[in-house]
Parts: structure tokens; C-alpha cells; sequence
């Protein structure tokens, strides 16, 4: 096993969608993620225009930014949601209504070249990007009214040093997620997690202004229940599967599947509210679970369909892990495995929930 490149393998790496807007780019496979923003539209508009204080807030210039914007129209849907909910707490007097000034951030890897391609033409609003990891300090302090982040925080800033060495206790064989059936790989990736929202929540602190609201919409896991048991675990077993089937045909070597861990953890929303109470610098204002909406959300038209989004959310870990040559010859493998399985998101699984919070900056 390559021991001496598993340090490289988790320092921070950037992970971004399939750029373009080609049929298997993200922005034309991410029907998915807008089932969260939809799923969550009334709940964010409703929680906004009870809790936002305009009053105390008064500007000339709101300023509201997405953190993990990626790529397509889903962060347009979702600014717009905040925009009117803003607007309602405001009762609608345009005389006092703010410009509103929108920041899209992610990595610097990001296509933001299609994402500002496809704005749409006739938003009265100024747009501005902002490259950089949301780990850390983006905005100057007390700049930003409302942040948002939706299907990112799950994203962790890079896979856990010990589950990719097979000295440790921790080692990962096996695997390429943390299942949560082994305690040791299960607690170096929450021990990463907890790190990293400890860090998104201090910068945000920093940045928002006094009385500002931070929307949270993240996949999560019933208490109780470990990431295996879910619709989503299911996936990432087909998914891995896969790389083990190519290197049982000589397709891949062996050691470079060992260190291969996708960089992904999901909280119950017990464990996510403890570490939002422990940082202390937020109120909860709002913290549901979602269970019904999901089941819609999980709901694709065909197989093919579905093959597409996973390459367009998975293409950039392949390409970056085992490089350009096998990423093609991978996704055909998987979509082939995918088919003759007869894989059905969500059968005999336990259901994923989504988590929707709203903070207050105190």
C-alpha cells in the first residue's frame, strides 16, 4: 500500500461539480438538490419573516450570501426564496425596501463562468463571486446580513488522516465512507466533522452582522441509526463496490482503492445541535427534521437519469483520486452495475432526513 502518499490524499482538497452546462454537467443534473430548495421553501420563507428584525437591520444595501453555491440555478432559486421572504418582513413598502447585494461562493475550482452565464437576465440585484474554501473567513466582519448553504456542509474539508492508514486503529478497510458500523473510522470522521463546523461557525460569526440569520439545509441520519442502514449508504456501497469489482480485473491497483474515502459525513440532528449549543455564539431559531419531503426528492424519471447526476456530483473525486484515464471507463462500469442490479434509491433502507436550521448571530 502506497503509505507515503496517504498523507497528500487527505490534505484539503477542493471538491466542485462538473462544470459546463453540457447533459452531464451539474447544472444539468441537480433535479435533486432543487427537491431540497422546494421541499424547504415555505419553511425558510415562513422562519425568515418571523425572525428577521429589519428594524435593528436597517441598511440601504442587504447583503445575503450562499456558501457552496456550486453551479446551476439551484442558489438562484434558493436567494430568491430569502429575497422574498426578506421582503415580506419588510411588508412590502418599496419605498424602504434595500438593494440587495447577493455572494456566491465556492471553491475557486467552481465554474463560475456558467453559474454568472446563467443568471437570469433580469434580476434587479448586484451579484458578486467569492472564491474560497467556507472553513474559513470570507466576508469583512459584520458585512452580511443572511448566509445560506444548502447540500454542503455535508462536504468535509478533507478525509480523516486515520481512516486511509492501515496502521491505525481507525483504518478504513474496506470501505470508501464512514458506514458508522466501525466505532474507531465512525469517530474519526465525526471528530472531522465536529472541526469543521466548529470552523464554519466561527467564521460566520465573525462575518455576520449582529441579529443575522444563517439558513442550514444539510443530508443527515436518524439517531440511532448508522449511515449503512439509509438510502444514501446503500448508494455508496453500490458506488464502491464498483472499485473493487475494476480492481479485481487488474483496472485499478489495489492500493489506490485502499486510500480512496469519500469525504462525506452526516449528522443526526441530535449530534448537530449539541455542536451548535457547544460553540455558543449562535440562538437556534429554528432546527426541524425532514422526513416526507424526501421521499420525493429521491424520486428520478429513469436510470439513466440518475447515472447522470451521480457522475455530475462524483466525476471531479474519481478524477482527482485515480486520474483522467479511468473516469470514463468507471462511470460506464457503474452504469452498467447500476442497471443489471436493478438499484432503486431508498429500497429496503431506512430513510435519510434533511436538517433545516436558522441561527441568530448573538
Amino acid at each position: 500500500m502506497e503509505v507515503a502518499n496517504e498523507e497528500t490524499k487527505t490534505m484539503p482538497q477542493p471538491i466542485t461539480m462538473r462544470g459546463g452546462d453540457g447533459p452531464l454537467s451539474y447544472a444539468q443534473n441537480s433535479s435533486l438538490q432543487k427537491g431540497v430548495v422546494d421541499a424547504t421553501k415555505g419553511m425558510m420563507i415562513h422562519a425568515i419573516a418571523n425572525k428577521l428584525d429589519m428594524e435593528k437591520l436597517c441598511s440601504e444595501t442587504f447583503r445575503i450570501a450562499d456558501f457552496g453555491c456550486s453551479i446551476g440555478p439551484n442558489t438562484f432559486f434558493s436567494l430568491q426564496n430569502i429575497i422574498h421572504a426578506v421582503e415580506q418582513t419588510n411588508h412590502g413598502n418599496s419605498a424602504t425596501s434595500p438593494e440587495f447585494q447577493l455572494f456566491f461562493n465556492d471553491h475557486s475550482s467552481n465554474d463560475f463562468n456558467t453559474l454568472f452565464k446563467s443568471l437570469p437576465p433580469s434580476w434587479p440585484y448586484f451579484v458578486a463571486g467569492v472564491p474560497g474554501s467556507f472553513y474559513g473567513r470570507l466576508f469583512p466582519k459584520s458585512s452580511i446580513h443572511i448566509g445560506h448553504s444548502s447540500n454542503a456542509l455535508q462536504w468535509l474539508s478533507k478525509v480523516p488522516e486515520q481512516v486511509v492508514d492501515c496502521n491505525s486503529s481507525a483504518y478504513n478497510s474496506g470501505s470508501i465512507y464512514c458506514t458508522g458500523i466501525e466505532t474507531e473510522v465512525g469517530k474519526a470522521f465525526a471528530s472531522q466533522f465536529e472541526n469543521d463546523m466548529e470552523s464554519f461557525l466561527n467564521a460566520r460569526a465573525e462575518e455576520l452582522v449582529n441579529g443575522g440569520l444563517i439558513v442550514i439545509v444539510m443530508g443527515g441520519i436518524p439517531d440511532g441509526i448508522s449511515l449503512s442502514q439509509t438510502a444514501i449508504g446503500k448508494f455508496y456501497h453500490l458506488f464502491g463496490s464498483c472499485l473493487l469489482d475494476l480492481t479485481d480485473k487488474g483496472l485499478i491497483k489495489e492500493e489506490k482503492v485502499k486510500s480512496f474515502n469519500l469525504p462525506l459525513y452526516f449528522p443526526s440532528a441530535k449530534q448537530l445541535k449539541a455542536l451548535i449549543e457547544r460553540n455558543g455564539r449562535f440562538s437556534i431559531e429554528s432546527f426541524d427534521e425532514i422526513t416526507e419531503q424526501v421521499k420525493g426528492v429521491a424520486a428520478l424519471p429513469s436510470a439513466q437519469n440518475y447515472i447522470s447526476h451521480v457522475r455530475a456530483g462524483f466525476e471531479g473525486l474519481i478524477k482527482e483520486h485515480f486520474g483522467n484515464e479511468m473516469v470514463d471507463e468507471f462511470f460506464a462500469y457503474y452504469a452498467k452495475k447500476h442497471i443489471e442490479t436493478g438499484f432503486v434509491f431508498g429500497e429496503n433502507a431506512a430513510e435519510n432526513t434533511l436538517i433545516f436550521i436558522i441561527l441568530k448571530r448573538i
